[in-house]
């Protein structure tokens, strides 16, 4: 990746384009965020800068954050990032980075948590089929067939109940409608991971199918 910011996800709505076309897109507030360090190739192996995002109050914040974030002249951060790239290398530390980064129609990838559903069956974790609904069936809703006879154990990685949820997801190539430099929030077509006001990482699309937005693609 070679730039991003971080946001956090403040719902879902829906604008129209200069057709008339209706599309779906999801709100992330992009308050901008502050370079907390810059790390380089010679003194870290590796090109990248660290981004804060949301204010911690000091009374919550330890004193290594404290002391992180004093050098970069700003309060300590809730969400912490490193955006690997030489194009963040143009921000000094303390610089802010704003949604103007990308442009309209860009693709980007945007990582969150996903929603934790708790502990949950194989219909609903792994859409499996549920069995016959009859009175005498007595099998509705469960596993199924564990694994052959001569196994005489059940494999790794077959798929039963658990938890679910609650993990980190990446949804790709999603189009970047607009930045709304007011109220600091940027427009993504589509849907992201994560419940209202959790934290989101966005940054330009790996897999682009657009060379011409992507030019690394061809690489």
């Amino acid at each position: 990746m070679a730039k991003g910011i971080l946001g956090k996800k403040i719902g879902m709505t829906q604008v129209f384009t200069e057709t008339g076309a209706l599309i779906p897109v999801t709100v992330i507030e992009v308050t901008p965020n502050v370079v907390l360090q810059k790390k380089t190739v010679e003194t870290d192996g590796y090109s990248a800068i660290q981004l804060g995002y949301a204010d911690k109050r000091e009374k919550v914040a330890n004193k290594p954050e404290i002391g992180h974030a004093a050098k970069a002249n700003t309060a300590p951060k809730r969400f912490v990032k490193e955006i690997a790239g030489e194009e963040m290398l143009a921000f000094e530390v303390g610089q802010e980075v704003k949604g103007n980064i990308f442009t309209v129609g860009e693709l980007v990838d945007v990582t969150g948590t996903s929603k934790g559903k708790g502990f949950q069956g194989v219909i609903k974790r792994h859409n499996f089929h549920r069995g016959p609904m009859a009175h005498g069936s007595g099998y509705h809703r469960g596993i199924g067939s564990m694994g052959s006879i001569q196994a005489a154990r059940i494999k790794p990685g077959k798929k039963m109940p658990g938890r679910m949820g609650g993990v980190t997801r990446t949804v790709q190539n999603l189009e970047f409608v607009k930045y709304d430099e007011t109220n600091n929030v940027i427009l993504v077509k589509g849907n992201v991971p994560g419940p209202k006001n959790s934290f989101v990482v966005v940054t330009n699309a790996v897999k682009s199918h657009n060379p011409a937005l992507n030019p690394e693609s061809l690489a």
